[in-house]
């Protein structure tokens, strides 16, 4: 029979070993050929965290009502995860991950809130003596008054985010009047009301700083507008890790403290590595980012566009050498990732060189297209970064724009007055033939009008993106 200090060694080795794996995830998910193994490493780590905490729940001698519930709680939780997950469609994975974030942004202000009410409300509670007793009760506090603003930033921000992910609400940026001044002013504000509460915990202190934060973080994301999007939701990524690891402080859990640590860091460096992607800095992503509304296209004049059929364009694909196919979260509505995967094989076989051209925010989500097009069979190796592929558009014979539109506009970089402007782009207007598959001549996501269209070496497509590829599939 093991002791109760045998246990607590055994659980904590088993949480060094959860971090390892978490780690090890994060290794495997950086690449296409190791990504299903990162996804083991890290539902295998999950287990050994979750197994090893209930453990150490019934080593303190957890109330059987207790451990009741935190059962109960986990098979409810396992239950909607798995239904969730296999009802998700790929294209709306992006407000899936935005859910998901709040919610941890909601434990993180419940376990805010338990930690207050567990020492600093009642001075005199056996929390609050020990703490006072180690001189630690500053920290305490200071940990839960910041485990509780980023915790109510994250969820407010998260489910603005998946309501303009799932087109609920407008995905065009809140303009108000001084939002810079709003946000400094909240954050300052905030860092006077921690100081204010280390030195005097009040209720109406924490209440007052959940408010703020709750409305911060509601405001940050409804004034970026949907050309930012795909960044927002790596931020949220960091911030719901932020407040993982404030609670790991609060709980005495170094395992929820390392595995914040690794989302936090991770999604703060993925959001910097697409902030530099997209010519922008992170501050000006916060600050309201793209997503101005573009006045309709007869504000100005572009020409006429050209239109052509499914024949016309696998007769011009049938005589190409060499094609370029960049894809867009037109696609993934589409689900035509398959009827692409169709048609790149069948070109190759034809001995036609075809490839991949992917821009770093297309799509919804980070890898949005990557996962869409491994998921369609489509061989790794021709699918390539926007820094790998975008000199070869000069010698490509045919592009094929399929559901993009923001990230192969030619006006960011050549319309200084553009919203979009200085954001690197997939120069397809380079190639001699663009064929632009799209429902309508709508504007973008981030509502910018797109002169590609109106060039004399494009022709556009209209109608679903499955069914034209298809069409294309049958004449060729």
């Amino acid at each position: 029979m093991f002791n109760a200090e045998t246990i607590t060694n055994v659980a904590n080795a088993a949480y060094v070993v959860a971090a390892l794996l978490f780690i090890l995830a994060l290794a495997g998910l950086s690449k296409h050929e190791t990504s299903k193994a990162g996804n083991a490493f890290g539902m295998a780590g999950m287990g050994v965290a979750l197994v090893a905490t209930i453990v150490l729940a019934i080593n303190k001698q957890i109330e059987p009502l207790g451990l009741a519930l935190l059962i109960g709680a986990m098979a409810v939780g396992a239950a909607i995860g798995l239904w969730r997950a296999k009802v998700v469609e790929m294209t709306g994975m992006p407000e899936l991950i935005a859910l998901l974030h709040s919610f941890v942004g909601l434990a993180g202000v419940l376990v805010g809130w338990s930690g207050y009410l567990h020492a600093e409300f009642d001075a005199n509670s056996q929390g609050a003596l020990e703490l006072a007793k180690e001189g630690m009760l500053g920290i305490h506090s200071a940990e839960v008054f910041i485990g509780v603003f980023i915790g109510a930033v994250t969820f407010t921000g998260s489910i603005v985010a998946n309501l303009k992910l799932s087109a609920k609400i407008k995905s065009a940026p809140l303009m108000l009047p001084g939002k810079n001044f709003l946000n400094v002013g909240s954050l300052v504000l905030f860092v006077a009301l921690t100081v204010w509460f280390v030195i005097s915990p009040n209720l109406w202190l924490l209440v007052g700083v959940t408010v703020l934060a709750l409305l911060l973080g509601w405001h940050l994301v409804a004034s970026i507008g949907g050309g930012d999007m795909p960044v927002v939701v790596s931020m949220l990524n960091s911030y719901s890790g932020w407040a993982a690891a404030a609670s790991g402080f609060l709980l005495s859990n170094d395992l929820l403290i390392i595995t914040g640590a690794l989302v936090g860091s991770s999604g703060a460096y993925l959001s910097y590595i697409m902030c530099k992607a997209m010519n922008r800095s992170f501050i000006s992503v916060i600050a309201g980012g793209f997503g101005i509304e573009a006045g309709p296209a007869e504000d100005k004049d572009y020409g006429e566009h050209r239109e052509i059929t499914a024949e016309g364009a696998a007769e011009m694909l049938a005589s190409a050498s060499s094609v370029i196919i960049t894809p867009g979260y037109g696609m993934a509505v589409a689900q035509a990732q398959y009827g692409v995967a169709d048609l790149t094989r069948k070109l190759r076989d034809k001995g036609v060189n075809v490839r991949f051209g992917i821009h770093p925010v297309a799509g919804r989500l980070p890898g949005h297209m990557n996962v869409l097009l491994a998921e369609a069979k489509v061989p790794y190796d021709i699918v390539l970064e926007m820094d790998e592929i975008n000199d070869d558009f000069d010698d490509t014979d045919v592009v094929l724009v399929i559901g993009a539109n923001d990230t192969v506009n030619p006006a960011a970089s050549e319309d200084p007055g553009s919203p979009i402007a200085g954001m690197p782009v997939l120069t397809v207007w380079n190639a001699n033939n663009v064929i632009v598959f799209k429902r309508s001549m709508a504007s973008g996501y981030a509502g910018v009008q797109n002169p590609l269209f109106f060039r004399d070496n494009s022709q556009m497509l209209f109608g679903d993106a499955r069914d034209r590829v298809n069409d294309i599939l049958a004449a060729l």
